[in-house]
């Protein structure tokens, strides 16, 4: 195995010392360039910006993005002058396609670690005045925005003195699909050259600071270009205990925060005290959370907008902030109910209202105080793959655990079901704790029954987003659904219980919306029905729990 590995290496070097000498191979190169180039532009309708900010003499260092094994070529066939490229070592294991890789200008590199050998090369080729093609990232990054990138272009700018070119390229990864090569179209974007002084043995430190001014200008291109833009701006709609909550998780992933309240007023208020006494009592607001009134916020400079208001109040929040929601901002529902009139769920009434890049909803056992102070295991649905998995990076940093999936109707159905089965469960508390899980039981059922019809996924009402948040929900102390239930058991009409709370119980107002969705849709549901009943006022509490508590005829059901 030594031997192997070291005649490995010394195969690989071959590569380097060939490049470093003798560039690419004058006649190999120019014949494939004249061949390859007008096939490129071609197949890829390929559309190059800023060709002229390469430089045509002397070093030049391009920094890009990197989506696809294409892209040294597509960057090549857009400058005039032969362009030096890293690839990875396993292409050239054959030796005629690390040959020709070779004549191409194309040297080994080993991913996922520091090359040191073609840093050297690297190095080499731009003291002889040569353009050499990083890509800072360090690997392909085929889906979501670009990611952080290593040192190494830093520190190949300081050594060599060499301007940099920052690039970006959007549409090659969809080039490729298994060994076939798509017609797509690939658009590529270069920048103004920057210039830094020529250092020698930077330090890592030095190093770090101008990449960190490189990489701005490479995302520049990348967003120009309609590139999906990092997250670093948050506007949290609602100040309640879970927008204040989630304020402080997005603050802490390190992302620019504004939690908008209802009235000027409030913000004054809230931002002079920094703690929000009213819905989340003796947990400080983080210094990098701003307050400010929804109407005050510019929403259309921000890269995430957090809808966090109780579904009632989903349709009055979707029409004040619909017209100023940018189309490149991403928006997060958390609201657990159905909007009116029609019982839709949130994420599709937000997503058929705002022209945004997407919508995604959080689910799960996370309870305000506690998501704040320990966590909280959520789950993350949305149908955009990209959005899923930016969001879903920037709640772990923030100190969430959290479940990705593109079950978006499922998850939001198992949220509401869980209220509702909240509800009713602790307002049949009085015909005992047997009767009173019965009815959650078939209250939760029926709900996912409604699901399936629908079409939707049912694998969330046993998870996180279904039965953990049922259990988180019935044992924590301050549940609003909890305790809606349990003033309805004493009588209390329901129009009432919301203003005792000095909340929303999102389940009463799902309930009615839910019986009748189920309705349209041919599903008996008499459980939701007969508490769709009590929460009207059509009967009162002490006949809906005799009624419950009536021996029921037996049926055959599909569990939940």
């Amino acid at each position: 195995m030594p031997r192997r590995r070291l005649l490995r290496s010394r195969d690989l070097s071959v590569y380097h010392e060939r490049i470093r000498r003798r560039g690419v191979h004058p006649i190999v190169y120019w014949v494939a360039r004249a061949v390859l180039v007008p096939l490129i532009r071609v197949w890829f309708r390929l559309e190059g910006v800023g060709r002229d900010h390469v430089p045509g003499t002397g070093p030049v260092l391009v920094a890009s993005n990197h989506r696809s094994f294409l892209d040294p070529f597509v960057l090549g066939s857009l400058v005039r002058r032969p362009m030096y490229f890293v690839a990875k070592q396993e292409l050239f294991r054959n030796p005629i396609n690390g040959w020709f890789l070779n004549c191409l200008g194309a040297f080994p590199v080993c991913r996922g670690a520091s090359d040191s050998e073609a840093l050297i090369t690297s190095r080499v080729l731009l003291e002889r005045g040569r353009v050499v093609t990083v890509f800072p990232e360090g690997t392909r990054v085929r889906t979501g925005s670009l990611r952080e990138p290593r040192r190494g272009v830093g520190r190949l700018a300081l050594e060599t003195g060499a301007q940099v070119v920052p690039a970006a390229v959007i549409g090659s990864e969809r080039a490729r699909r298994g060994w076939r090569i798509r017609a797509c179209r690939v658009r590529v974007r270069f920048g103004r050259a920057l210039t830094f002084p020529r250092v020698e043995a930077p330090s890592p430190r030095l190093a770090e600071e101008v990449t960190a001014r490189i990489w701005p200008c490479v995302r520049l291109q990348w967003e120009w270009l309609g590139g999906l833009p990092p997250l670093r701006r948050a506007a949290v709609v609602g100040a309640g205990s879970m927008g204040t909550a989630l304020a402080a998780v997005l603050a802490r992933a390190g992302l620019e925060v504004e939690l908008g309240c209802r009235t000027r007023q409030q913000a004054q208020e809230l931002a002079r005290s920094r703690r929000n006494d009213r819905y989340l009592p003796g947990v400080p607001l983080p210094d990098a959370v701003a307050v400010s009134s929804v109407a005050d916020i510019e929403l259309a400079g921000v890269d995430l907008v957090v809808l966090a208001v109780p579904s009632e109040a989903l349709p009055q929040a979707v029409a004040a902030v619909g017209d100023r929601v940018g189309r490149r901002s991403a928006v997060l529902v958390v609201s657990k109910g159905l909007a009116g009139p029609l019982g839709t769920v949130p994420s599709h009434y937000v997503g058929e209202r705002l022209r945004t890049r997407g919508v995604a909803c959080l689910a799960g056992p996370a309870h305000a105080r506690e998501t704040v102070e320990g966590g909280a295991a959520v789950v993350l649905a949305s149908a955009d793959a990209d959005l899923r998995d930016q969001l879903a990076g920037a709640l772990s940093e923030g100190g969430l655990e959290v479940e990705s999936t593109g079950d978006v109707a499922g998850t939001e159905l198992a949220g509401i079901a869980k209220n509702a089965a909240a509800i009713a469960a602790s307002a049949a508390i009085g015909a005992g704790a047997n009767r009173a899980g019965a009815v959650a039981g078939r209250v939760f059922s029926e709900v996912c029954e409604l699901a399936r019809r629908e079409g939707a996924g049912t694998e969330a009402f046993v998870g996180l987003a279904g039965a953990g948040d049922l259990v988180g929900t019935v044992m924590a102390p301050g549940s609003r659904n909890r305790r809606a239930g349990e003033m309805l058991f004493t009588g209390m009409p329901a129009d009432q219980v919301n203003a005792a709370l000095d909340q929303a119980a999102e389940g009463l107002a799902s309930v009615p919306l839910l019986a009748e969705r189920a309705r349209r849709a041919g599903i008996p549901a008499p459980t939701l029905d007969s508490f769709a009943g009590l929460i009207a006022g059509d009967t009162t509490a002490s006949e809906w729990i005799e009624s419950i508590a009536s021996p029921q005829p037996a049926t055959e059901r599909r569990a939940a």
